[in-house]
Order: C-alpha cells, then sequence, then structure tokens
C-alpha cells in the first residue's frame, strides 16, 4: 500500500482517477493549484486507487496524504 502525498500546499484543482481504478506508474492522480500555477501530482506505483482522500476544492498542505494505491 502506498500513500500519495501533495508536494505542496494548494487547492486540489481536478482530481484524474477514480477509486477501485487502475493507476500507473507516473500517471497523474490529481492536479493541485497554487500561486494561479497547475501542479500534477502523479503516481508512484503501478496499481489500483484503494482510496481518495480528497475532493475537488479541497485545501491541502505540503504531506497530506491525497490517495491510497494498493
Amino acid at each position: 500500500m502506498t500513500e500519495i502525498k501533495a508536494s505542496m500546499a494548494g487547492n486540489v484543482w481536478k482530481i484524474t482517477v477514480d477509486e477501485g481504478g487502475k493507476v500507473e506508474l507516473d500517471q497523474d492522480v490529481v492536479i493541485l493549484e497554487s500561486m494561479k500555477m497547475e501542479i500534477p501530482i502523479a503516481s508512484e506505483v503501478d496499481g489500483t486507487v484503494k482510496e481518495l482522500k480528497v475532493a475537488e476544492g479541497d485545501f491541502v498542505n505540503e504531506g497530506d496524504v491525497i490517495a491510497i494505491i494498493e
């Protein structure tokens, strides 16, 4: 089980995966918006999205868990 964490503080602009969906290494999981920039957060492993810990519009801090990949 791998936790995908925010690399910086920002708003969750878009979620690009679904719970239960498959993801591949380096596939974008969410896109954060910070200071008018879009920052993609990618999966660090191949697997299945077990749980999304955020919703679009949520604010996250650096290090917050965004998703859990199995």
